[in-house]
């Protein structure tokens, strides 16, 4: 007998650093749903380069597999920083796999960007998603600047608000795939 794990909540990070600020946000957020298959993707890194003539129904293993995956979610948590004023380029090259796939097509998706800055790559992440048709949910945005300053030396969220506010992306993902 399968045992119910709740919703199907896959959550990408836009660093690859191992010590990513944007990493810990996520993994502060699944241990707040444990009734929840809230789990992060892990496949960035692995991805080829973006290239159209790969993208066929024979894309590489990889590429199939992160399209199986986001068919398979829920809802989609996307966390990450802004490297030189936009996107980093490894999650750009993720989402640019997703175009003719229409994987992303009415996917509930939540946005946070925590950086120094980060206005940049929110603004054009959100473009993208628009582009990509995803339906960006309700209050499921935040941009958090000088995230450094609202974390500790372990990774922790140390500003009050700024925990709160991440829990409410959380929660309007959430209440949209319900």
């Amino acid at each position: 007998m399968s045992v119910d794990k709740g919703l199907n909540i896959m959550a990408i990070s836009g660093s690859l650093r191992t010590d990513s600020s944007n990493t810990s946000i996520l993994k502060l957020l699944q241990t707040t749903v444990p009734q929840h298959n809230f789990w992060l993707y892990d496949g960035v890194d692995k991805l080829p380069h973006f290239n159209p003539v790969l993208d066929t129904e024979q894309a590489p293993l990889e590429v199939q597999n992160l399209r199986n995956a986001i068919t398979e979610a829920d809802g989609i948590i996307i966390c990450t920083p802004e490297y030189a004023f936009g996107v980093p380029g490894s999650l750009k090259n993720m989402l640019d796999w997703t175009v003719s796939s229409g994987s992303l097509v009415d996917k509930p998706v939540a946005l946070i960007t925590a950086s120094s800055v980060g206005e940049n790559a929110h603004a054009s992440l959100l473009k993208t998603l628009e582009v990509l048709t995803a339906n960006i949910v309700e209050n499921g945005t935040l941009l958090v600047p000088f995230i450094r300053a609202k974390m500790n030396s372990e990774n922790q969220i140390t500003d009050a608000q700024t925990e709160q506010d991440v829990q409410n992306v959380l929660k309007a993902l959430l209440s949209a795939i319900s």
